[in-house]
């Protein structure tokens, strides 16, 4: 995915087996204005290919998004595998 023009710095954390398949815990990523959260998880899933086969979940500034959801400037975005308790 390529921009023109890039106009929003966003911190992103992974958590998990996220992480695991990410290599880091964080990141700090410029995309542009009004990308939405699933497509910040498919240019994630580009650079880190290892996060291709997993069910994601995303959170921005700490509350659960749809995947349609426009991102702003300086939210933190949470990308994470689902979780089954017993």
């Amino acid at each position: 995915m390529v921009f023109a023009d890039f106009a929003m710095i966003l911190r992103v954390l992974f958590f998990g087996a996220a992480a695991d398949s990410a290599g880091t815990r964080e990141a700090q990523v410029e995309v542009a204005e009004g990308l939405t959260a699933g497509e910040l998880v498919e240019s994630l899933k580009a650079k880190h290919p290892g996060l291709a086969g997993q069910k994601l979940l995303i959170a921005v500034d700490q509350e659960y998004v749809a995947a349609s959801t426009p991102l702003e400037p300086g939210c933190e975005i949470a990308i994470f595998t689902a979780v089954s308790g017993g």
